[in-house]
């Protein structure tokens, strides 16, 4: 009798590191974009919990509780800007930093700047560029002003 290997039901959490510099959510229908984006954050010290699409994220994001969110846009059931409108109508989320990760048109990044997107990332992209962007928002969570960061002039782009 063989034993058959099960995906488990629980979120995808990584291994809770002592001093990390905080906590990602990486939300990404693509496994191999998820663990890439997993892997290199973890290199750098941060604590990855993955969902693979907006309604995943949703449900997870009060349970994690994030420094900051990642999302890509074309994602099945709900995808990113959808979410991240979502995410900004929840008082107990609207704050929490978000970027897109994805490869977006400027409709998208303009519907996102609206949405009250961060950060923009396009795919594909350098590693070490996703973790310097993810860094900097973390680090303006710990700000005062986090919610004054909304409005039009404020999103980056880290595409170029």
């Amino acid at each position: 009798m063989g034993k058959t290997r099960t995906q488990p039901l629980h979120p995808a959490y990584s291994r809770s590191v002592s001093g990390a510099c905080g906590r990602v959510l990486v939300v990404d229908d693509n496994k191999v974009i998820r663990q890439l984006i997993r892997v290199n954050l973890e290199l750098e010290g941060f604590e990855v919990v993955t969902a693979s699409d907006g309604v995943e994220c949703l449900d997870l994001v009060h349970r994690v509780c994030p420094d900051v969110i990642t999302l890509d846009v074309v994602m099945p059931r709900l995808d990113g800007l959808q979410t991240a409108t979502r995410l900004r109508s929840d008082p107990r989320t609207r704050h929490l930093p978000v970027a897109i990760i994805s490869a977006c048109t400027p409709h998208e990044v303009d519907s996102g700047v609206a949405a009250g997107v961060d950060a923009f990332l396009a795919k594909p992209f350098e590693p070490s560029e996703m973790v310097r962007l993810v860094r900097q928002l973390a680090n303006r969570q710990d700000s005062p002003s986090a919610d004054d960061r909304r409005g039009a002039g404020k999103a980056e782009s880290a595409a170029g």
